[in-house]
């Protein structure tokens, strides 16, 4: 399969530390009503959902050393920029302001964030989607994420999710899977929609009651676009959201992936992966994993899962010595310490991307189709 369009990457970032930012998530925690406030997610609201262990640098290092033929790079942020992000034609930040409608800012959910990611002008055809804990681990064949038609997904190796009722103690990607079952027996009765297409599609459909990994997610725009006009009641559904909610999870993260398989835009692959939580107590043994095994893994994750720890506790400093060890050369996009302030505005850091128009690209490689 030949690929005449780079790949492009996206990445979503914020820097918890950020005084600035602190102020406006705590003001809008603040002024949740009642109900908002109960039905928060839980760690929705913890240190370890927004903080910067530098992450995003060594996932950068990461792609430029398994991927270095990779697209465009776009980071998604809100009006930050990494202190140590150098200037490239390569990399373009994009704030929440030009992606989302100014009445649903600001919002600290990435999934409703990552719901308008396929809009940012001039994104490929076929990108990656990254949160900035996660890492490719061996070099990239795009053949082994994309077929041409569709992409490759993978289940993560948790346990399968009951099928019940959302739950509040349940996390959000145990409740995302429980949302698209939801939709599509709502679809398959017709009572969800009422295209005929999508109650077809919905009937021959069988649920598989597990999560996808925290991975690399394949995608394709055209497929995007297609599914949020096939279903708009989900995507303005997760688009309402301050902050994560247990009863309104990701779409993203499985109905989207989970509508690519039933479409038969998607299929199943096994892919070698290692999934750290940082909170956990083994996470010693699986970060030694990751070293023994990079280059074998396709992918990795490193879960920041200390919630409210100090930015100084042993288990992020640790997480930054292995990185450090795995990944010890600057990649391109890593300019002199000191010279930038991830408090900056945005519009004055904003790359420069020569040669980009506002508007996509023209004669896209053999789109995904959404239905």
């Amino acid at each position: 399969m030949k690929h005449k369009q780079p790949v492009d990457i996206v990445y979503l970032w914020v820097d918890g530390n950020d005084p600035v930012w602190r102020n406006s998530r705590h003001q809008a925690a603040a002024a949740l009503c009642t109900a908002r406030r109960d039905a928060m997610a839980r760690y929705g609201n913890v240190e370890g959902r927004f903080r910067d262990n530098d992450e995003l640098r060594y996932s950068l290092r990461a792609l430029e050393r398994f991927f270095p033929d990779h697209g465009h790079v776009y980071i998604v942020t809100d009006a930050q920029v990494p202190a140590w992000l150098a200037p490239s034609d390569r990399l373009t930040v994009v704030d929440h302001r030009d992606l989302i409608p100014a009445h649903a800012l600001p919002t600290f959910d990435s999934g409703h964030i990552e719901s308008y990611i396929h809009h940012i002008p001039n994104l490929s055809e076929r990108y990656f989607y990254l949160n900035d804990d996660v890492f490719f681990g061996a070099p990239v064949h795009i053949d082994d994420w994309f077929w041409e038609g569709g992409l490759y997904l993978a289940w993560s190796d948790e346990p399968a999710v009951t099928d019940e009722p959302l739950r509040q103690d349940a996390t959000a990607l145990e409740n995302a899977c429980r949302r698209s079952i939801q939709w599509f027996r709502a679809s398959a009765l017709g009572t969800g929609t009422s295209a005929p297409e999508i109650t077809a599609i919905a009937r021959r459909y069988r649920h598989t009651f597990r999560t996808f990994a925290h991975a690399p997610r394949p995608m394709c725009r055209s497929f995007m676009l297609g599914l949020e006009q096939l279903a708009p009641e989900m995507f303005a559904s997760v688009r309402t959201s301050v902050f994560r909610t247990w009863d309104n999870p990701t779409i993203v993260s499985d109905f989207v992936m989970r509508w690519a398989l039933a479409s038969g835009s998607a299929r199943i692959r096994d892919y070698a992966h290692v999934h750290v939580s940082t909170g956990d107590a083994g996470k010693e043994h699986q970060l030694q994993q990751l070293v023994g095994h990079l280059g074998a893994l396709a992918f990795f994750c490193i879960n920041d899962t200390t919630d409210d720890a100090q930015a100084h506790d042993p288990r992020l400093t640790r997480v930054r010595a292995v990185l450090q060890q795995m990944f010890p050369v600057a990649s391109r996009f890593e300019g002199p310490p000191g010279k930038r302030s991830a408090q900056r505005h945005l519009r004055e850091a904003q790359a420069v991307v020569p040669g980009r128009t506002n508007h996509p690209a023209q004669h896209p490689p053999e789109p995904c189709t959404a239905g």
